[in-house]
């Protein structure tokens, strides 16, 4: 079955705690934790196509 992108990006980030509830009150800092779940999300996807 195919997924659009953004649907399996959405999906990805749900894994991550503090981006399913929106705990933090400043926008900046909530960019700062989607921006690292999102490299840590991209590191993991390469080092599984790399091994």
């Amino acid at each position: 079955r195919h997924r659009w992108v953004i649907e399996r990006t959405f999906a990805w980030f749900t894994g991550y705690r503090r981006l399913t509830i929106r705990y933090e009150r400043s926008a900046s800092l909530y960019c700062v934790f989607v921006t690292l779940a999102a490299a840590l999300t991209c590191r993991k996807r390469y080092l599984k196509l790399t091994t």
